[in-house]
Formats: structure tokens, sequence, C-alpha cells
């Protein structure tokens, strides 16, 4: 079925894309998304602070604030967690961590939150990659397949775009669908190895508004491989 789908569109049968669409090139796609999303060119210089609250089956919900300032390198994410909170504080290099408000905890606390400087520079890595998409797109070490893709998706016809990475940023081949018309971001997708159909997808719904960016209001995750859903995280402003 899958090499009949594809098979159709390569003779041109399906005639699902608007021909203006089909005609981009890769980077005129993520030049389209990204005025979709930060029209000012808000993101290089983005400083502000967030909330996202996650909830996934059998655990507690997860409050997260996180707090940028790339100017100043500066990036601070404060949890609330299981009657716990925690803050791993990211400054120009240096790395602090506070448990209940205190430097000091115990190897119980550190093991049960993962409480290491490490983890907070992947937690720093992952907020401010996924929701600074499409932008981070134009990161060093990100390779764009310049074939736009047509794919129908959940019933919806997409743009898509592909992409690799230098093995230092990240061993997994991502796509990004984009409304075909608005060119909003509207999905993405990873696989770790594509032919294992390992990995998850993510169904962005509904748009917030930070600092003039179009962040995703709800993301919600699922297993390629069987379409288990995971959990899903909700963006809030801080007023």
């Amino acid at each position: 079925m899958i090499k009949y789908f594809f098979s159709l569109m390569a003779v041109g049968l399906l005639g699902l894309a608007p021909l203006h669409s089909q005609s981009l090139s890769a980077k005129e796609v993520l030049e389209k998304a990204i005025s979709f999303h930060d029209p000012d060119g808000n993101w290089a210089n983005l400083k502000t602070s967030f909330k996202v609250v996650m909830e996934t089956p059998e655990r507690p919900k997860r409050t997260s604030v996180i707090s940028v300032d790339f100017p100043k390198q500066e990036f601070v994410l404060d949890v609330t967690q299981d009657g716990d909170h925690y803050s791993y504080i990211l400054k120009n290099g240096s790395c602090e961590i506070m448990f209940n408000e205190s430097k000091e905890f115990t190897k119980e606390e550190a093991e049960k939150y993962r409480l290491t400087c490490e983890r907070g520079t992947m937690m720093k890595d992952y907020y401010t990659y996924l929701y600074g998409l499409p932008m981070k797109l134009n990161d060093p070490g990100t390779h764009l397949d310049p074939v736009v893709q047509q794919k129908t998706f959940k019933n919806k016809q997409y743009v898509v775009l592909k992409a690799t990475y230098d093995a230092e940023v990240g061993k997994d081949t991502w796509y990004f669908y984009f409304d075909r018309s608005t060119y909003a971001m509207e999905v993405y997708q990873f696989f770790h190895d594509e032919t294992k159909n390992d990995g998850e997808y993510i169904l962005l719904e509904g748009l917030a508004e930070v600092n003039g960016i179009k962040m995703p209001k709800t993301r919600a995750w699922y297993m390629n491989k069987d379409d288990k859903y995971l959990g899903t995280d909700t963006l809030e402003k801080i007023q």
C-alpha cells in the first residue's frame, strides 16, 4: 500500500498539493514557516518566561516554568512535581541546582529527579529546541533534505521537510509537517531507526503567542509503531 501510494505521487496522479507548494525549495518552505511563527524575528534575542504543564498516564503532573534570556545566555527551569520543587539555573556556562529552595539534597532526591547539571543542560536543549521550531532548523549542524515532500497524515495533507543532523547535534531523523496554505507547523515526528518505525510523533494544536512568536499551545505525544499515547504538555503564558 505504501509503495502504491508513493508510485502514484511519482507520476502525479494524486494531485494533492497546490502547485505553488510543489514548486518551492526546502529553504523556501522553511522561510515561509518561520515567517508564520516568528514574523518579527524575535527568537534570536528572546527574553521571556512561560509555563508548560505536562500530563502523562500514571504519573504526577509536572509544571515547569521556563525563563530564557538569550543575549545573556541564561536559562532557568523551575519544576514543581509530586509535592517537590527544583530548579536548574544555567548562566553563561555556570550551573546551579536548587531543591526545595536549598542547594543541599540527598542522593535519593538527586536520583529521583535527576538533579545533575547534565540533566539541566539536556532540558535546556530540549525546551529551546522544540519551542524554537521551526526557527531552530536554521541552526548549524542541521541538514534539510532538498526534496520537499507531500504527505497525508491523520487525514490531512501537508508539506513536509526532512531533517538530519551532525553526529554531535543528534542522530535521529525528523520530519516537520506544515499546513499547505499558512505554513503553520502542525506535526513533527522523529525516528531513531526509520526502518524499525520507532520513535514518536507529536501533534500540535492551537497557538500561544509569546513575545510575538507563535508557539504550539498543546503538544500530544504518541509512539510511531502503535499510536500509543504518551502524554500532553500545554503551554501557558505568564501574565
